[in-house]
């Protein structure tokens, strides 16, 4: 999604992944007797002499006893019925019937669509079919929060509308939940990848009160851009000093008191090598400064190769492949997956699509770096995310059984809930009951 717009528009108070049609059968010896048009005969063709026309399939079956006779010999009772398998004479004022006379390159176009259709839905229909069954079984015992969450918070948090009451409120709702990392919306970075310090003026403020109000839960600037990759606007990686700016910027927020940086670039095509240079110059940063990298991730492939396809087809090739996904992930401390916005239209086949994502992530994701599902704590309805489909309890039993089918021992990993401003009380107590379950809420700071 466009989190760029979500994020800096959509807070309530801010003005942010065969076959062929079957050949037609022969048509029987009488059928073929017909003319190539398939069409009654006009009064002008029945006046054509027998030497002027061609002869006719029917002609050429006639015995050799019969060809003897001319017709002025054996003219045609008027009153002779049609045998069977043979059709009657058509009146010479008979008009065409509807949906008859196809020429042969017609029928030819047809099979082709038809064959076409064949080939894009059957695939798709098996997919579908596949991830139904991704959503049956039952998860693992134990495959609750590893205390490796997180959360996306609205740039609110940063420019002056919250206060400690929200830092408090926040901290009551957080307390007892596996949420150690929070992802606070600092940016967005300029298409030269600055950052006005502006944007961020109330960071050290942040970072005091929650580490007083929630020890132990780190805040990260989530910084963000549009990238140039399918527009002529936006942020270009294959500039140098471009890259060169956004470490800099990077800096600049670890010393305004982050302890990470979380990024957001998008659409970042699969494959590319400017982002992972980007991303080795930004860990040699952090890794200096003690700090934590992590990044938002596209989701990977649902079909091998398919990025490739969708790329073509529509110009916006969405996913990752899986290489390129372990490639990403090799390169920071932790990787959260997008895993929403999946044009899934039923819960079972979007938690279906959620446990093949957490599958094949964690097949390509080293076992030093946190890797992280995202969670829909937000309700849109649009093309490519219904809001009845793409649900928390959803996603959290997929998220379940992708872990209980790969890696059900895997400690760091966890949850990331997108966005706190759009989540409701729904999506908060889905959270606890299916992810966290086993905890109690403790008492709230005032009632303490």
């Amino acid at each position: 999604m466009d989190r760029e717009r979500h994020d800096r528009e959509a807070e309530p108070d801010r003005g942010a992944p065969r076959g062929r049609a079957p050949e037609a059968s022969p048509a029987p010896a009488a059928a073929q007797s017909a003319p190539a048009e398939d069409r009654p005969a006009s009064a002008d063709e029945q006046a054509v002499s027998a030497e002027d026309r061609p002869v006719s399939a029917g002609e050429q079956a006639v015995s050799a006893a019969d060809e003897s006779v001319s017709a002025d010999e054996q003219p045609p009772s008027a009153e002779a019925q049609p045998g069977p398998g043979s059709e009657a004479p058509a009146p010479a004022d008979a008009q065409p019937v509807p949906g008859r006379g196809r020429s042969p390159r017609r029928r030819r176009l047809r099979r082709v669509l038809l064959a076409l259709l064949l080939v894009l839905t059957l695939p798709l229909l098996a997919a579908e079919t596949g991830l139904r069954a991704n959503y049956s079984g039952t998860p693992a015992p134990g495959t609750l929060t590893r205390d490796k969450d997180a959360l996306w918070l609205g740039h609110a948090w940063v420019d002056g509308r919250k206060t400690d009451a929200d830092v408090e409120a926040l901290a009551d709702r957080l307390r007892g939940t596996g949420i150690r990392d929070l992802y606070v919306h600092s940016g967005p970075l300029e298409h030269d990848g600055t950052l006005p310090k502006s944007a961020y003026e109330r960071a050290g403020w942040l970072t005091a009160a929650v580490h007083r109000e929630l020890p132990g839960v780190r805040v990260q600037a989530w910084l963000g851009d549009v990238l140039a990759s399918e527009g002529p606007d936006g942020l270009r990686l294959e500039r140098p000093a471009t890259r060169a700016a956004i470490v800099e910027s990077a800096r600049a927020v670890l010393a305004a008191g982050f302890e990470g940086a979380h990024f957001d670039l998008e659409p970042l095509h699969s494959g590319d090598r400017d982002y992972l240079s980007l991303l080795d110059d930004l860990r040699a940063l952090t890794r200096a400064r003690h700090a934590l990298l992590s990044v938002a991730a596209h989701q990977i492939d649902p079909l091998p190769g398919f990025h490739s396809f969708w790329g073509t087809t529509t110009g916006h090739p969405k996913w990752w492949s899986q290489a390129y996904f372990g490639q990403v992930a090799r390169r920071v401390d932790q990787i959260a997956v997008m895993s929403y916005d999946t044009m899934q239209p039923m819960p079972s086949l979007y938690g279906g699509y959620v446990a093949q994502q957490t599958s094949l992530a964690l097949e390509v994701t080293p076992r030093s770096t946190d890797l992280l599902m995202g969670l829909p704590f937000y309700h849109e309805n649009r093309f490519g995310h219904w809001a009845h489909a793409e649900t928390v309890p959803a996603a959290v039993r997929g998220v379940r059984l992708g872990l209980s089918r790969t890696d059900a021992g895997r400690t760091r990993f966890g949850v990331a809930l997108y966005v706190d401003f759009a989540a409701t009380e729904d999506d908060w107590t889905a959270y606890r009951r299916d992810w966290v379950r086993w905890r109690r809420r403790p008492a709230t700071r005032s009632a303490s």
